[in-house]
């Protein structure tokens, strides 16, 4: 009998094999696993809020909404208190403002800003930017009104021109299908217009940006530094609102000098 078959071997055992934790696996600690979820938790109420079109809720419903971003409803008021403290919302009393930009706008215009030094001189220069401007908008709007009183011309011989066809040289049989893809015509170039400008393709519509494209050009014949103009209304005139774009009604040629400045943004 050999004694190689009476040995022992001990070369197949091996320690068993200790499965890790998802954790380790990971690296995460039971820490940073609960501030993940917390940071998720908030995203998700922040999402919730952000899609309400109310601009303020009472602060019950707000702990609601944030207890519903929550695996336990009881952390609602935990999460409002992070969102208060991080100005995501201001809470004032029993109101919650959803969004904090607006009552921050509210508030300066209420804060009466710092007057100008009266003798500033760039006082006098923002004087005689608006006084140019003011030429500028007045020249364009009668270069666009020319163009709105030859288009009523284009139309009146175009009406009549078809009437004469119609009526005398030629037939209604004729002339119908002309009349129908002149409209078409008419149709696609609205169409053309809205897609070049994004305005609704009307009357006013047409007016306003006509209006701005000669505005511009001519700001640039003129040399006028819309940038400089900008700033300087800027910094007399902090709360002022934006003005809107001319309208068709707004300018009369009796009385040109009283034109409403519009600013360009570039």
């Amino acid at each position: 009998m050999s004694i190689g078959y009476a040995r022992i071997r001990l070369d197949g055992l091996a320690p068993p094999q200790v499965e890790a934790s998802p954790e380790a696996r990971i690296g995460l600690t039971v820490q940073e696993a609960k501030k993940l979820l917390r940071v998720a938790q908030l995203e998700a109420v922040k999402s919730r809020l952000r899609e309400m079109e109310k601009s303020w809720i009472s602060y019950s419903e707000f702990v609601r909404i944030c207890g519903e971003g929550c695996l336990n409803p009881d952390e609602g008021r935990s999460v409002a208190k992070m969102l208060d403290e991080s100005g995501t919302v201001i809470v004032l009393g029993n109101a919650v403002f959803l969004k904090p930009e607006l009552v921050a706008k509210a508030l300066q215009e209420l804060i009466p800003a710092p007057e100008a030094n009266p003798n500033d001189p760039r006082r006098r220069e923002l004087e005689e930017l608006e006084k140019k401007k003011a030429q500028i908008d007045a020249k364009a709007d009668l270069l666009v009104r020319r163009e709105l009183w030859g288009g009523l011309a284009y139309l009146l011989i175009q009406t009549a021109g078809f009437m004469r066809l119609t009526f005398w040289e030629l037939s209604w049989d004729v002339m119908e299908p002309i009349c129908f893809y002149v409209t078409s015509v008419y149709f696609m170039a609205g169409y053309a217009f809205f897609l070049r400008t994004s305005k609704e393709p009307s009357f006013e519509g047409f007016f306003q940006s006509r209006f701005s494209s000669k505005q511009k050009r001519l700001m640039k014949l003129e040399n006028f530094d819309i940038g400089r103009y900008n700033e300087l209304r800027k910094a007399f005139q902090p709360h002022s609102p934006k003005p809107p774009l001319p309208s068709i009604s707004s300018f009369s040629f009796d009385n040109l000098e009283k034109v409403h400045l519009g600013v360009i943004n570039h």
